[in-house]
């Protein structure tokens, strides 16, 4: 190396004896729906593949709201390869018209393809960080040849000759405070996640005590409804915006029957006051009181509200943690998170979920060889995604790893021109069955708790499945 600290530099890199990194397994990190589709495409192709699940428990970020209904039928949730390597093992398909809750996901699709692939599964294996290795993200000569290194939370390590990393965000919500800041005091208070189980497990803790709601999108539509059921339980609901408008949806013209709904009967408790509504709240300062949570709001002229809850539910959205990935090299929009090639296909200023166009490995890929965000990660902040995209993003990503170009970039997506509704889905099912709720088994006259799969909470243009 030149000891000159401006002057042409030669970097010397040790060579190390490697593994052909051909013939390691390609690692899927994350068991959710679209890392198990992942799994099911490779195990078609017949590439070696290990399924890395961060939980105790296949899709254990869906187990977590496992009482709510997702806004798309059963056709649409089912990967291809996935339906195709379950029959041939005589599964039966649900009912392709039925709204699934996140439980029904897991129990009668997840659970069972994920026992397919024995012991390629791994629970209770978080991943803390990526590399290539040895190559850190500045070493470039001989770099593409290297396997990537997987290192876990239980401090062992793995090799890998590429990685699709279908890890989601939901462990990773948006602060509650405004500007994209936590507000003073957030990590100090008890805030509950998004999506509890209201009207099940959860009742105790809510109901007959004040439940402040925080954030516009179909996450807090869903809570709010629930507690709507709940007798002697004041609600009241914090937004940013000067009207919950785009909250509200399309209503009875919602392409999305199920959303519209949503939409429909929240607007009903908020104009009945069942639900009070603050508008322009910007959350400041959360401060734990004798009598709960004071939650302050200031808005940018510096204008104060003010309302103290016993509870606090942050239904403020997601983002996606790249963290773990901080060696490699990536290419993300500064708008969204996403790969800059991908970020204008999604960008929610100009999308719905309907109308973003099929993509795959091209604008998936970054500039380090081999490594993928698929599903919602992908995605960054934008809340336009679709399980049915995350299907067809592994699709093409699979293809591309096993050298099939031309299938890699015939990319599609068979979806009606409404997004994945059928009309009146939403009331057809509450015919056949009754009102869902969060309480197995149990029939009640509530509303149907609906929610966006892998869509911003936050922003209200998120889409479902």
């Amino acid at each position: 190396m030149s000891d000159s600290c401006c002057g042409t530099t030669t970097i010397e890199i040790e060579r190390f004896p490697l593994r052909q990194a051909g013939a390691l397994p390609v690692v899927v990190i994350g068991a959710g729906p679209v890392g198990l589709a992942a799994a099911a495409h490779l195990a078609e192709r017949g590439i070696d593949f290990l399924l890395l699940e961060a939980g105790e428990q296949v899709a254990a970020s869906v187990a977590r709201w496992g009482h709510v209904r997702v806004f798309s039928p059963w056709k649409y949730d089912i990967d291809a390869a996935a339906r195709r390597l379950l029959e041939s093992d005589g599964w039966t398909a649900p009912d392709g018209d039925w709204l699934p809750t996140g439980a029904e996901l897991v129990d009668d699709y997840l659970a069972p393809l994920a026992k397919l692939f024995g012991d390629r599964v791994r629970l209770g294996a978080k991943v803390t960080a990526i590399s290539r290795l040895g190559y850190d993200r500045v070493r470039t000569p001989g770099r593409e040849a290297a396997p990537f290194l997987i290192r876990l939370a239980d401090g062992g390590e793995l090799q890998a000759r590429a990685i699709v990393d279908a890890s989601g965000t939901y462990t990773s919500p948006n602060v509650l405070g405004a500007s994209g800041l936590p507000a003073h005091g957030e990590g100090e208070v008890a805030v509950d996640h998004a999506l509890p189980d209201v009207l099940g497990a959860d009742r105790d803790r809510y109901q007959g005590r004040h439940t402040l709601v925080i954030g516009a999108g179909h996450s807090a539509a869903t809570t709010l409804l629930a507690l709507a059921e709940l007798p002697d339980t004041p609600i009241t609901w914090a937004i940013r915006g000067g009207g919950a408008g785009r909250a509200y949806g399309g209503g009875d013209a919602d392409a999305l029957p199920a959303r519209g709904a949503l939409g429909t009967r929240l607007r009903a408790h908020v104009e009945s006051g069942r639900i009070t509504l603050l508008t322009g709240f910007f959350t400041h300062r959360v401060t734990a009181t004798t009598e709960g949570v004071e939650v302050i709001g200031r808005d940018p002229s510096g204008h104060e509200q003010r309302v103290t809850a016993e509870r606090v539910v942050s239904a403020t959205g997601y983002r996606p943690d790249h963290s773990i990935a901080a060696e490699l090299r990536l290419d993300l929009d500064p708008v969204l998170g996403s790969t800059r090639r991908l970020a204008p296909l999604i960008d929610p200023n100009e999308h719905s979920c309907g109308t973003v166009p099929p993509h795959g490995v091209d604008e998936l890929a970054h500039p380090e060889p081999g490594y993928y965000a698929v599903g919602v990660k992908s995605y960054g902040r934008a809340p336009t995604f679709l399980m049915a995209t995350g299907y067809e993003q592994v699709r093409s990503v699979v293809a591309a790893l096993a050298g099939d170009w031309a299938a890699a970039r015939d990319v599609r997506l068979d979806l009606p021109e409404t997004g994945v509704c059928s009309s009146n889905l939403a009331e057809a099912q509450e015919r056949r069955v009754g009102l869902a709720t969060g309480i197995s088994g149990g029939l009640l006259s509530a509303p149907i708790p609906l929610a966006t799969v892998g869509a911003s909470a936050e922003s209200g243009g998120g889409c479902c499945g």
